[in-house]
């Protein structure tokens, strides 16, 4: 029988006796690296393409109403009608970086290695929605603060102009951080529900586009009846309506951008709220069952 050679070898294995950061620290580093990954930063290039074709949209459209206000001093789009206007870019934003926030992680099966660390199930879903609505807001604000910052040099009545302006950009802000919240805790939650991404970003984009037929056609039955009230809240089916519904009621109509809610916005109000609610709840529900 061959003689034993086995040896144990000294490699200076250490316990780590540095400072532990805590949960705080490692939600602080899954936002940071989920902001990061909504815009491709630190990834190849295929994962930059389509975050920044939405931002060189949005930036684009900015550059010519600033163009426009410059040359003519005339208003293009409005701070409110820009984010109503970029709706589409936006839900195709959604579903692309809402499935590469969670569906990656569900698919290879990595969320073990998360929750081995002190980062809670509910942690790991908020700091990922709270990503995920941080970039949504970048799209829609950014943009915004370069057509007010264009405008105030265009404008000849010095301070009053620049406070003017600052009133019409802030319901537009507002408007920005309503769609970001809402809209981010929507597409997370669908994306969450399978670890296949391709799956995820369209039943994202189904949420969005099948339900917007259904207002079209309720609304065209309440008139056809007569029934005014059918039409009125026939834009609760939809999100992006839903949503629109509620700023009329929070800031007036955006110029001829009037919908027929007649005396139900506050019913708009409470239908953003709770589908707000529904979503964060349905996330948390979502990750305190899957299996780590």
């Amino acid at each position: 029988m061959a003689p034993q050679t086995s040896v144990i070898h000294d490699i200076g294995y250490q316990r780590y006796s540095g400072p532990r950061l805590g949960r705080w620290y490692a939600n602080r580093s899954l936002y940071e690296h989920s902001l990061r990954t909504a815009f491709g930063i630190g990834r190849g290039a295929k994962a930059k393409i389509f975050p920044w074709l939405v931002i060189g949209i949005v930036v684009g459209v900015a550059i010519v109403e600033i163009a426009v206000r410059s040359i003519s001093g005339q208003t293009l789009i409005t701070y409110r009608g820009f984010v109503t206007g970029l709706s589409f870019p936006i839900i195709l934003f959604l579903a692309i970086v809402g499935p590469e926030l969670v569906s990656r992680d569900l698919r290879d099966r990595t969320l073990p290695l998360y929750f081995s660390r002190p980062l809670a199930r509910t942690d790991y879903a908020l700091a990922k929605y709270a990503a995920l609505a941080t970039a949504v807001l970048l799209l829609l604000g950014v943009p915004q603060l370069l057509i007010y910052t264009g405008a105030i040099f265009t404008r000849t009545d010095g301070f009053s102009g620049a406070m003017k302006e600052l009133g019409d950009m802030m319901p537009g802000l507002a408007s920005a951080l309503i769609q970001a919240l809402v809209l981010a805790a929507v597409a997370l939650v669908v994306a969450a529900t399978t670890g296949r991404r391709a799956f995820a970003a369209a039943f994202i984009v189904g949420v969005f586009l099948i339900t917007a037929p259904i207002v079209g056609i309720l609304a065209e039955l309440g008139t056809a009846l007569e029934n005014w009230t059918l039409t009125n809240v026939a834009f609760l089916a939809n999100p992006m309506t839903l949503l629109s519904g509620f700023e009329q009621w929070l800031f007036g109509a955006d110029g001829n951008n009037r919908m027929p809610t007649g005396d139900f916005g506050p019913l708009y109000g409470v239908g953003a709220v709770a589908l707000l609610a529904l979503a964060i709840t349905l996330l948390l529900a979502r990750y305190r069952k899957v299996a780590a």
